[in-house]
C-alpha cells in the first residue's frame, strides 16, 4: 500500500516527516496542502485533521497527525533505520534535543503565530523578523550546547537520528529569515552532512516544490 502524505513544501514537520520516510525507504503520494493559500482551514482538510495542520500520514489503513507522532509511528511500524535509540538514556537525550526544536523553537515562529504577530496584534515586520530571530537563537544556542559532547557526524553519534530530522528542517527556515548561524559551528557542520544524503536531500522544500 502506498502512504499518503498531506503536506506543504516549506512546512518544518512536513519536511521532518518526508526525511522519516525517506531514510525509511517508504514510497509514499504527496498531497499538498497550500497553507498560503488557507487550504489547511478548509472543512475537508479539517475532516481528516482537527487542528488544521500539516502533516497528516495516511498509511497501512491507519491516519496519524503531529509530525514527531507520526515519526515514531514509522520508527516502530518500519525499525529500520531506527531513527530513536534503544537505550533509554541514549533515547532520551536525542528527544530532549527534538523537542527542543519541535517543542521549544517552532512553535514560537510557525506560520499562524507570525501572522497573529502582524494581524490582530499589529507588529511591523521588522517587529515579527526580531521575534523571529530572538526564538531561534535562543533555542539553537541550547542545543548547540546539548549535542556538543555526544556529537558524531550528526548530533548524536554518526548516523542521522529523530535529532537531525527536526534540526535541518529547522535551520532551512532559519536561513529563510536570515537567522545568523555562525555562532552554532555545531549545527551548521551537521546539516551540511546532511545535505549529503539523498533521503534529506530528496526532502528539501526546493526539490518537493509544486510546479508553477
Amino acid at each position: 500500500m502506498t502512504a499518503t502524505l498531506f503536506d506543504y513544501f516549506r512546512s518544518s514537520a512536513s519536511y521532518r516527516v518526508r526525511i522519516a520516510l525517506n531514510l525509511k525507504g517508504i514510497a509514499y503520494e504527496s498531497v499538498s496542502i497550500d497553507l498560503a493559500g488557507g487550504a489547511h482551514k478548509q472543512g475537508d482538510y479539517r475532516a481528516r485533521n482537527p487542528q488544521g495542520f500539516v502533516p497528516t500520514l495516511e498509511m497501512d489503513g491507519q491516519r496519524v497527525t503531529q509530525s514527531l507522532a507520526i515519526i515514531d509511528y514509522l520508527d516502530a511500524v518500519r525499525p529500520v533505520p531506527k531513527l530513536a535509540p534503544a537505550d533509554p538514556a541514549d533515547r532520551a537525550h536525542v528527544l530532549a534535543m527534538a523537542l527542543a526544536i519541535a517543542c521549544d523553537i517552532h512553535p514560537l515562529n510557525n506560520l499562524r503565530v507570525l501572522k497573529y504577530l502582524t494581524g490582530p496584534l499589529g507588529h511591523d515586520e521588522a517587529a515579527k523578523n526580531e521575534w523571529y530571530a530572538h526564538w531561534v537563537g535562543e533555542g539553537l544556542t541550547a542545543l548547540e550546547a546539548m549535542a556538543a559532547e555526544r556529537s558524531g557526524r550528526f548530533l548524536f553519534g554518526d548516523e542521522p537520528s529523530l535529532a537531525d530530522i527536526c534540526l535541518i528542517p529547522q535551520l532551512y527556515n532559519a536561513r529563510r529569515f536570515d537567522v545568523p548561524l555562525d555562532d552554532f559551528p555545531l549545527l551548521v557542520r551537521v546539516d551540511a552532512q546532511a545535505a549529503t544524503l539523498e533521503p534529506f536531500a530528496a526532502a528539501h522544500p526546493d526539490r518537493v516544490a509544486p510546479s508553477a
